[in-house]
């Protein structure tokens, strides 16, 4: 394993910070998210020979990630395997927990961690020690704010999902994400072009919460057009 480890050291020596550029409303704090780790680490192993992969592992109630590191000489190392429990069992659930198992291994595995916001502010010039210290102020515990559930009309074609990032702190992509997997699970199942119409009309105003993104809004509708499509081909 020696020219691995070699590559895995002068690739440490590149690595960045992940930066909390996230703002989480669920608990109002910031987190680096999936991609900001990635994008801490991917470029210095890359440039020194590595190939950075995180295969799943089949689980009952979550998700399991290994993070293995490969080199261009075939060496590879592996982290070992990360089990993340689904906090629904849903798509929604175990697209979170996989996006936090990611992370985390991620992290780990490299030896990084997030900026470090107290660290920044330690380094600040000190008060004045002729300066009476301030009495801290206890502030009352906040219970976190619950995710809201936005709902297509109820009945065979209903869409349910979370609107807000829940405790895995997923973004509004990965929430989009979610949304169009839903949504072409709804449309597999369609069978008719009057069905593919239902689950638009009756799920707009989930659609119109992804109209915040341009592009994801857009893939959603040649979702659609697509299986619409699809039917006017059989008919004719």
């Amino acid at each position: 394993m020696k020219e691995i480890s070699a590559a895995l050291v002068k690739a440490q020596q590149e690595f960045g910070p992940a930066l909390k550029t996230h703002t989480n409303p669920a608990f109002r704090r910031k987190y680096a998210n999936l991609s900001a780790c990635i994008e801490a680490v991917v470029d210095a192993l890359n440039n020194n020979g590595i190939f950075l992969m995180q295969p799943t592992h089949e689980g009952t109630d979550g998700v399991i990630v290994e993070t293995i590191f490969i080199h261009k000489s075939g060496e590879q190392i592996s982290s070992g395997k990360l089990h993340v429990p689904a906090a629904k069992h849903d798509a929604q659930g175990y697209g979170s927990a996989l996006t936090y198992a990611r992370r985390y291994s991620l992290m780990a595995a490299c030896g990084i961690a997030p900026e470090d916001d107290d660290g920044n502010a330690a380094s600040k010039p000190a008060a004045k020690m002729l300066q009476p210290a301030a009495k801290p102020v206890v502030q009352p515990a906040k219970a976190p704010v619950a995710p809201k559930v936005i709902e297509g009309k109820p009945g065979a074609w209903q869409l349910k999902v979370s609107v807000e990032p829940n405790e895995f702190e997923q973004s509004f992509k990965e929430w989009s994400a979610i949304v169009r997997d839903a949504t072409q699970l709804a449309l597999d199942n369609a069978g008719s072009e009057a069905d593919v119409m239902a689950i638009f009309r009756n799920n707009i105003n989930i659609f119109d919460k992804v109209k915040e993104d341009a592009s994801e809004y857009d893939e959603t509708l040649a979702m659609f057009t697509k299986a619409k499509n699809k039917f006017i081909k059989d008919e004719e």
